[in-house]
């Protein structure tokens, strides 16, 4: 057995044949060695701590450190607690002063990063870690830990390296605008990304692979954060058939799933859900081809088959079969396109007025959005007060003016807009003296006003909706610093006539201050921000606030507003306030577009 924290290339055993279809392990393999006889008290801490970041299956090793009683009752699935170095022990002898030959405590500690709680969501907890962990000595000879924390204690870098950001997917419970849904079905609109974080290798507990644990955790339901908006189409109680422990892909890029007993009466329709919700969970967990998806009863007759072309029908970015369009505001107050997939060099670039009033110039705007259907936009006006909508198609109609604020000062006035997947178009209202969220139902009519639960005295400064309508990303004013939170978007009665925004929670604790955001995937954003004390950085973060792969993109001069497509094939467009409307091709660095311009947008 190897030491703890310590890896190495094997030179003999024998050829295991490993399937392509599965997550690649971490390159990096911990062992665990159990305690050495005789070993003292700080030497049982350090070798515990070691132990819970090891490969080693059901911690079999870690529970050789604790007493019969203290293994028994302790849950390393309870919580997960991430530390940004690890903790650091101490002694603490005065707990101890009346038994010091077979009583001992050392306090934990460290900086508290974030907890992955049961569920395994990622919730950011940023503070001071301080935790006690006591051994007693067993027939005074060996010692033994007989209580410490809950669940896992690791390093924020153990942790990156056995776990991975998962999406599971659920549908939203509320169908897009004017799509009431196919006859006899509940009329879910689209599938939500719902965010966790699995083992990257065969889980300790369970002894699933990664694919595996995924589709458990699928069939587990939504996390208790997403719930109240989503729905899963599985039935209660609904498993993997009792023994499943490994699924692969087979070579005709099909995935088979045996599922219990629970399963074996659904009908086609609410069977096909099944099979999208497991389709888009699986392709988020596997590099490897997924075209179909085969569901089977318990007693493996066939269930339902799901084609990678027919579950397209449920994902929130299926307006068009072509790349988004790019777009942005030109020195002449005009909404122009940009072809998406182009690399304009400086000067070069060749935008068009969009058709219709919006891209006349006659009515000047300052910020912009486009439907993510292309064929209507909205714009703020030059000095921030009219909020306005028009075609894109047709190049004849009129804009509409749907809002006017009547703050005293542009940055008093109104947000940029945005647009979420079924059609509502959103705005915020930034007067001190009546502050609001705003959503106009189809991009038309009155404005409704959206409550937002513990927005505790901040104001919003802009915000972005999510594809799939469910989530809000909403830069906050408060205290003197700028903050990115996410909310829950729920829509109460029919045509959704009272809408919240519930539970924010920090998307980028890790800024003080944020300058920009934008969705960049169904889970993802990209944000432009501060750490205390720090350069202005642009990073990729999943939506639970975490940080995972590559995150850090080439740095940019004083960026001020960031757009991003769903698409990952699709540059990044920034505006710099020293170069202009900006663009991050894949695997390049940042180009100038135009020198004069604002409002970079993609459809959203």
């Amino acid at each position: 057995m190897m030491l703890a924290g310590c890896v190495s290339m094997p030179s003999s055993g024998d050829i295991e044949a490993v399937d392509p279809s599965q997550r690649t392990d971490s390159q990096v393999k911990v062992y665990a060695v159990p305690p050495r006889e005789g070993a003292a008290p700080a030497e049982i801490v350090d070798g515990f701590l070691e132990a819970m970041t090891s490969d080693d299956l059901q911690f079999a090793t870690a529970r050789k450190y604790l007493t019969k009683a203290a293994s028994r009752s302790w849950d390393p699935g309870t919580r997960t607690t991430l530390l940004a170095d690890g903790p650091t022990r101490r002694a603490d002898p005065a707990n101890d002063r009346d038994a010091p030959q077979v009583s001992a405590t050392y306090q934990l500690s460290g900086t508290e990063v974030a907890v992955i709680d049961k569920q395994h969501v990622y919730r950011p907890d940023e503070g001071k870690y301080r935790n006690a962990i006591h051994l007693v000595r067993q027939n005074n000879k060996d010692w033994r830990i007989d209580d410490l924390p809950a669940g896992l204690l690791l390093s924020l870098s153990d942790f990156q390296r056995n776990y991975h950001s998962v999406n599971k997917y659920y549908f939203s419970s509320v169908p897009p605008s004017g799509s009431p849904g196919e006859e006899g079905e509940t009329g879910e609109g689209w599938l939500v990304a719902d965010p966790v974080y699995l083992r990257q290798g065969i889980d300790p507990e369970t002894r699933m692979d990664p694919l595996t644990q995924a589709v458990a955790s699928l069939l587990a339901g939504p996390t208790n954060w997403l719930k109240p908006v989503v729905g899963s189409r599985f039935p209660t109680g609904t498993t993997l058939k009792k023994g499943v422990r490994t699924l692969t892909i087979d070579d005709r890029n099909a995935l088979v799933v045996p599922l219990n007993e629970k399963a074996s009466g659904v009908g086609q329709g609410q069977c096909r859900k099944m099979a999208a919700q497991l389709l888009f969970t699986v392709r988020d967990t596997t590099s490897m081809r997924l075209d179909q998806v085969e569901l089977q009863r318990s007693d493996g007759s066939q269930l339902c088959v799901l084609s990678g072309d027919q579950a397209a029908d449920y994902t929130p970015d299926r307006h068009t079969g072509t790349p988004a369009g790019e777009y942005f505001v030109d020195a002449k107050g005009r909404l122009v396109r940009l072809q998406a997939s182009g690399s304009a060099a400086p000067g070069k670039a060749d935008p068009e007025p969009v058709r219709g009033p919006l891209g006349s110039g006659d009515k000047p705007l300052s910020t912009v959005a486009v439907a993510r259907d292309e064929r209507q936009a909205a714009g703020v006006s030059k000095n921030g007060s009219v909020l306005s909508t028009a075609s894109l198609v047709s190049g004849t109609e009129p804009a509409q003016s749907l809002y006017t604020s009547q703050g005293k000062n542009e940055k008093d006035r109104l947000s940029a807009p945005s647009w979420d997947g079924r059609g509502d178009l959103w705005v915020a209202d930034r007067n001190p003296a009546r502050p609001r969220l705003l959503r106009f139902a189809g991009g038309t009519g009155d404005p409704q006003e959206v409550t937002i639960d513990g927005l505790d005295g901040a104001r919003i400064q802009s915000l972005r909706m999510s594809s799939d309508g469910v989530r809000i990303a909403l830069l906050l004013s408060q205290n003197g610093h700028t903050v990115l939170k996410v909310g829950r978007v729920v829509r109460q009665g029919s045509g959704s006539k009272t809408v919240t925004v519930e539970e924010l929670r920090p998307a980028a604790p890790q800024m003080a201050d944020v300058a920009a955001v934008s969705w960049a995937g169904r889970s993802r954003l990209v944000v432009v921000g501060k750490e205390s004390g720090g350069v202005q950085q642009v990073r990729y973060m999943q939506v639970d606030g975490s940080v995972s792969g590559a995150n850090t993109l080439p740095g940019a001069n004083r960026i001020t507003a960031v757009a991003a497509s769903d698409d990952d094939r699709l540059p990044v467009m920034a505006l710099s306030a020293e170069d202009g409307i900006v663009r991050l091709p894949l695997r390049s660095n940042w180009k100038t577009v135009v020198e004069e311009g604002t409002s970079p947008v993609y459809p959203g």
